[in-house]
């Protein structure tokens, strides 16, 4: 069995909850404090072992494909101004194991068609699919946790946590049977269900880990919601070939697909940032303290 060494990106939505920031700019490109989202699932990937990472990328996306070359003219003025501290932040950026491709989705035409788009650079093998709008926290890192699912059972893996029953309609929502704890066999997986029809209360988060036998699914399958081709009915196809595990993973999540999940996150990652954490904490100790005191 092969190791997991490549991770597709699809980045090349529109971004449209974020209109007017997204509308000449990646949305994987905000930034949570001084970090782009994009490179937290990227950071995310290298940390489980990933050393190939493809983008399928679309209009207004170059800024995703600069951020991961190299800036001769920063780090030539970084280096002339002796910012050595910075200098290490901007090379680190990209190490130098990690090989970043590109490939262009030429529609938007659904997650399931993105990740057909990079079946040429994934080849015969197996590969997580990594979505930047989901920020997972976890120790170890979500996607290490996911590969160890992979390497113990050889079948693909998807990402799930629990989720309020009327959230279903947002969510991918899978069925099946708990084989130990927090590893679900599915029996079926269910694209943004009515809450009184949906199979379960486990929701599919922007993680997963597939066997390339998915691209036959994805090329098979007719469009669905949305008039796209759906991730969520290939894999249910896919059932019909092979074992899915579905993986209650270990961590946290920031939605930062939503205005209210982003906010959070950045909050979130700001009272731990060295450099801003305590002055930014005490400002958000005397707001609160202010707004509780007109209430």
């Amino acid at each position: 069995m092969l190791n997991v060494t490549k991770a597709v990106f699809p980045i090349a939505g529109l971004g449209t909850r974020f209109l007017p920031a997204t509308k000449a700019s990646a949305k994987e490109m905000l930034p949570i404090v001084d970090k782009p989202l994009i490179q937290y699932a990227v950071e995310e990937a290298i940390a489980a072992g990933i050393t190939e990472m493809i983008f399928v990328t679309g209009r207004s996306k170059r800024a995703v494909e600069d951020h991961f070359d190299k800036s001769y003219e920063i780090e030539a003025e970084l280096e002339m101004r002796g910012k050595t501290q910075l200098l290490d932040i901007v090379r680190s950026i990209k190490p130098s194991h990690i090989d970043c491709f590109y490939v262009r989705q030429p529609e938007a035409l659904g997650l399931g068609h993105a990740v057909l788009c990079a079946e040429k650079m994934v080849g015969n093998h197996p590969f997580a699919v990594m979505l930047a709008d989901d920020l997972l926290e976890g120790d170890p890192p979500v996607m290490k946790q996911m590969i160890e699912v992979f390497d113990h059972y050889h079948s693909s893996v998807l990402g799930v946590e629990i989720i309020a029953p009327e959230d279903s309609t947002s969510y991918g929502v899978v069925a099946g049977k708990e084989w130990e704890e927090s590893i679900i066999k599915l029996s079926g997986i269910v694209e943004k269900p009515e809450p009184n029809v949906a199979p379960s209360n486990l929701g599919v988060v922007g993680r997963y880990i597939l066997k390339p036998r998915i691209f036959e699914h994805l090329r098979r399958i007719k469009p669905g919601a949305g008039s796209e081709l759906q991730l969520t009915d290939a894999i249910q196809s896919l059932l019909a070939d092979e074992q899915v595990l579905a993986y209650n993973y270990r961590g946290r999540r920031f939605d930062c697909g939503s205005k209210l999940g982003y906010l959070k996150a950045t909050v979130e990652f700001a009272l731990r940032h060295p450099e801003v954490a305590q002055e930014f904490g005490a400002w958000l100790e005397s707001r609160w303290s202010s707004a509780q005191a007109k209430a």
